[in-house]
């Protein structure tokens, strides 16, 4: 069993290790329209990209829902995608929004399309959930022990995640250019 100091929603992984999961709002939580289609990732997947979305923040359940409906909205009519193009977001509210989760194929970035995960990080506040949810992950299976951690830019030419979280993402474990 997980030790009671770990948050609402512990996850102990097939060897009984726990991680600290971070708060998920699911899907039907945020509103999610239904996607016209879900491919399923092949499992565990050696990447994780780190993106971010310019110009919008939310700092409470309700402003973050609205946000992620929004730029699901915003992929699926404007770019014609199947749906919202991450597999999570994480809002200023300290909680992580559901995309296409863990197991579905994200927005396709050059060839690497079922390998990447992408997970948005508005802000600097976010930084531990995401890396809480990235060892998650990994304690799953559903990402590889072994992944390669990049920035948005280093697949597609792209500002994201901007200079200043590039900077600080260049710092964690497993981080290649």
């Amino acid at each position: 069993p997980c030790p009671a100091w770990l948050p609402v929603r512990p996850f102990a992984d097939s060897a009984g290790c726990c991680c600290k999961l971070p708060t998920i709002i699911t899907r039907s939580q945020w509103g999610a329209r239904a996607p016209r289609n879900r491919v399923p990732l092949s499992t565990p997947v050696p990447y994780v990209i780190i993106y971010h979305t310019a110009g919008s923040s939310c700092i409470s359940q309700a402003s973050c829902s609205q946000l992620v409906r929004s730029i699901q909205n915003y992929h699926m009519d404007s770019n014609g995608w199947a749906d919202i193009g991450y597999n999570f977001l994480i809002g200023e509210d300290s909680r992580v929004y559901e995309g296409r989760g863990w197991s579905t194929v994200g927005h396709p970035c050059l060839r690497l399309e079922r390998y990447i995960t992408g997970i948005q990080v508005p802000s600097a506040a976010a930084l531990n959930i995401a890396q809480d949810l990235i060892q998650c992950a990994v304690n799953m299976g559903s990402r590889s022990s072994s992944y390669i951690l990049k920035g948005h830019h280093n697949v597609k030419a792209t500002e994201s995640p901007g200079e200043a979280l590039y900077n600080v993402i260049t710092q964690w474990p497993r981080f290649q250019a």
